[in-house]
């Protein structure tokens, strides 16, 4: 007999909707039938759809800037993901610059990481390297993660990384079969003044920079077999580069990410008397290059969130630089992006993400895979709330595709009628067998 059974619910799997029962055994998926078998707990779906449990590959949970901490930690983040259908999150352990250093930002981020109601992993977050860059890799893999995220700016913060290292790492990720993640912005284009408010933020961080510095790893890619994840894509005349010049490098060696609030938001926001609510690094771009995006959002590998939210005072400052850079979205991404271009989200927000970054038993409803469930209420709406520990959300008023009724992990309700249920998440390891 059966833990539990999904019935008459819409089900993608195989990247196809059909009409299956979906069952459950030991938090796995033992069988995905028409057949009717028997189960100790059933619940009817009837109307909605039986989702894989999306995969937020770039959140920041109580992330600490040195003067304030995002104000979702794992807990209140991980409810709010939790209500978006988000069943795993990959986080970042603090910039480390050394082998020893890692190991110990891993353990402490394990131990903040206990109160996840959702599974969690980590990226590696290098600055600076001082030493051996081999052995930090070395030591990355040893602890179970498969990826590592570099700065080619912040050097005001000691984050940057060299483009020499960058290249060494490059060559390193293939030795090892290590993903690098690349906040990806020219720091000599970035420009500081204390003279700046929130309204100019766009000029501080120009989409140029961004564009420059992309295709220069255009350039290191074409001279390695390594490979390169680009978090954040902000701009489509980024992508609109990338494409014509890396082209036949996507989807081998250099895969893209992109975020709603770039498909949600133009930089006008920023002109508002609100704009500081909206403000976010890389920042909002233009309409022209909203538009872009647009137009080539296919060739974007996976849809994240970065998302690292502020309460409205934290966002209060009168220079730009007194005010944090992030914005809550994770639980709203699926509705939003699922609005913008239908199924063909829900790869990039789940397989894609589980295949990127080694969740071997995640990202698709399969049999033997983690019982990771979205139930979706594919019912177009306008977001009116949110869940978290923020006092605010820049959604409100924007559209989504729907909202989620349940979620489970590893066959576990976390959210059951749209009411949270109590649920403990685990670490999941890029070795994770189950």
């Amino acid at each position: 007999m059966y833990d539990l059974v999904i019935k008459n619910g819409l089900v993608y799997s195989e990247e196809s909707f059909q009409k299956k029962h979906v069952y459950i055994a030991n938090g796995k998926i033992a069988d995905i039938s028409s057949a009717d078998y028997p189960a100790k707990t059933s619940i009817d779906v009837s109307g909605l759809e039986v989702l894989p449990g999306i995969i937020d590959p770039h959140v920041h949970f109580a992330l600490d800037l040195g003067t304030i901490s995002s104000k979702d930690d794992f807990l209140t983040g991980s409810i709010a993901a939790a209500y978006g259908g988000v069943t795993t999150i990959i986080d970042f352990l603090d910039p480390t610059a050394d082998s020893v250093s890692v190991e110990k930002a891993y353990h402490k981020r394990l131990k903040e990481a206990q109160t996840s109601c959702i599974d969690f992993t980590f990226h590696a977050t290098i600055k600076a390297p001082k030493n051996n860059l081999e052995a930090y890799v070395k030591t990355v893999k040893t602890l179970g993660l498969h990826s590592i995220k570099f700065f080619t700016t912040y050097s005001e913060s000691h984050r940057k990384t060299s483009d020499e290292a960058i290249k060494k790492l490059l060559t390193l990720s293939k030795k090892y079969n290590l993903l690098l993640l690349g906040h990806i912005e020219n720091d000599a284009l970035i420009h500081h003044d204390e003279r700046f408010t929130y309204r100019d933020l766009k000029t501080s961080r120009p989409s140029v920079a961004e564009t420059v510095e992309a295709l220069k790893m255009v350039e290191y890619l074409k001279h390695s077999d390594g490979k390169l994840y680009m978090v954040h894509v902000s701009s489509g005349k980024t992508l609109e580069a990338i494409i014509e010049t890396g082209r036949s490098l996507l989807g081998k060696q250099l895969f893209l990410e992109s975020c709603p609030q770039y498909f949600t938001f133009t930089d006008k926001i920023l002109d508002s008397s609100q704009g500081a609510l909206y403000t976010f690094a890389p920042p909002v771009r233009s309409q022209a290059e909203q538009d872009l995006l647009f137009k080539y959002q296919s060739y974007l590998h996976t849809f994240a969130t970065d998302h690292c939210a502020f309460n409205k005072e934290d966002k209060q400052a009168e220079k730009l630089s007194d005010i944090p850079l992030g914005i809550g979205s994770i639980e709203h991404s699926f509705g939003i992006m699922r609005y913008h271009f239908g199924e063909h989200v829900i790869n990039r927000m789940s397989k894609s993400v589980a295949t990127l970054f080694q969740l071997k038993q995640k990202g698709s409803i399969a049999i033997g895979n983690d019982a990771d469930i979205h139930v979706f209420d594919p019912t177009p709406h306008t977001i009116q709330s949110h869940h978290g520990g923020t006092n605010y959300t820049p959604y409100i008023g924007v559209k989504s595709a729907g909202q989620t009724v349940h979620t489970l992990v590893r066959g576990q309700f976390v959210i059951k009628n749209k009411k949270l249920i109590k649920h403990r998440g685990k670490l999941i390891r890029s070795d994770y067998n189950g």
